[in-house]
């Protein structure tokens, strides 16, 4: 561990309270998650989504944290379950439904899909159906900005099971003996896929209890408090741009629906989904924003605007058609061609 260890958890420990306008806008982006995956739900139930979609309802505020305290320019890396964390770096709503529904107007013009959104020109540098294969890349891009002196950061989010994968000890070891301007966070959902990520998992916290063996700081936060990872996301981002090197935060949050709209997610005890549910991101920081006097007024508004939002994204979407055929060979290489190059 090096001099400055415990320095994130500390700013947590110190924390002020954001202003009214940045809590406001953590509520807004943790609503127009929300929002945009139940729409997601309800048109893979009319079949209008096809194959499958993984959804994070009830991890919104890992996703809305980090939006909101990552400057315009750095980069974010994800994983399948991606939607929201493209939905906040700034990506148009309707280009994620678009995609999912496999239209034109979609993020990639249809031919991506759920698993791979991607708008660079936002810095969301996409999600990876792969698990783990994202984290060396993430390293790369803050390797990047460390050699341009950009100041730049890369931050890489991914499930508990990717730490099993031997990518996240690469990615993480490299990260650390090159001082990378990286953040990894690990969203604990405590589920990889269908088996429980302690079954399977020699230490307790997957992210966390593995940090120290790469010399960075144990950092293990409430993934459902959006203060708090807005808190650590600051904390995080700030320590990268100083040139102090990685961070690998473990934010402990639940996914309310099964790994995929395949899955029902019956092997999951139902006094658990209940408690877990209970501590619903979203109503848990709607309350604590009244309590702090900010008007419900502002907060109905907000709900209304997303709502709106969602509701013309969808519009648009289903009156956009199908790509058109003759771009099905294009973007597969860097240079926009399909044409094979030794």
């Amino acid at each position: 561990m090096n001099d400055r260890s415990g320095q994130l958890m500390a700013a947590i420990e110190s924390r002020t309270t954001p202003d009214a306008g940045t809590r406001l806008e953590l509520y807004r982006r943790m609503q127009a998650c929300r929002m945009l995956e139940q729409r997601a739900y309800d048109l893979f139930m009319q079949n209008l989504i096809k194959g499958t979609s993984h959804l994070a309802l009830g991890q919104e505020a890992v996703a809305a944290g980090f939006g909101v305290a990552m400057r315009d320019d750095d980069y974010s890396f994800c994983t399948y379950r991606g939607h929201n964390h493209t939905l906040v770096r700034g990506a148009s709503m309707t280009g994620i439904l678009g995609e999912l529904m496999g239209r034109e107007c979609g993020l990639l013009r249809g031919k991506g899909g759920s698993m791979h959104l991607m708008d660079v020109e936002k810095g969301a540098m996409g999600s990876y159906a792969i698990v783990g294969a994202h984290l060396p890349i993430a390293a790369g891009a803050a390797w990047s900005a460390q050699y341009r002196e950009s100041g730049q950061v890369a931050v890489c989010f991914f499930g508990d099971g990717t730490t099993n994968i031997g990518a996240f000890h690469e990615a993480l070891n490299l990260a650390a003996i090159w001082s990378l301007p990286v953040v990894y966070v690990c969203e604990n959902n405590l589920y990889m896929e269908y088996t429980p990520i302690g079954e399977v998992t020699a230490v307790a916290n997957p992210g966390a209890d593995r940090a120290p063996a790469y010399g960075l700081e144990s950092v293990l936060v409430d993934g459902n408090d959006v203060d708090i990872v807005y808190a650590v996301a600051t904390a995080a981002l700030d320590k990268a741009r100083r040139g102090d090197g990685p961070s690998l935060i473990e934010a402990q949050t639940y996914r309310h629906g099964g790994h995929s709209r395949a899955d029902p997610g019956k092997y999951r005890p139902a006094e658990e989904v209940a408690a877990w549910k209970e501590r619903d991101p979203i109503p848990m920081y709607r309350q604590r924003l009244l309590d702090a006097g900010i008007d419900a007024a502002a907060l109905d508004a907000i709900d209304a605007e997303q709502a709106a939002r969602v509701d013309k994204a969808e519009e648009t979407a289903r009156n956009s058609g199908p790509p058109p055929l003759e771009i099905a060979a294009t973007d597969v290489w860097a240079d926009g061609s399909s044409t094979w190059r030794n």
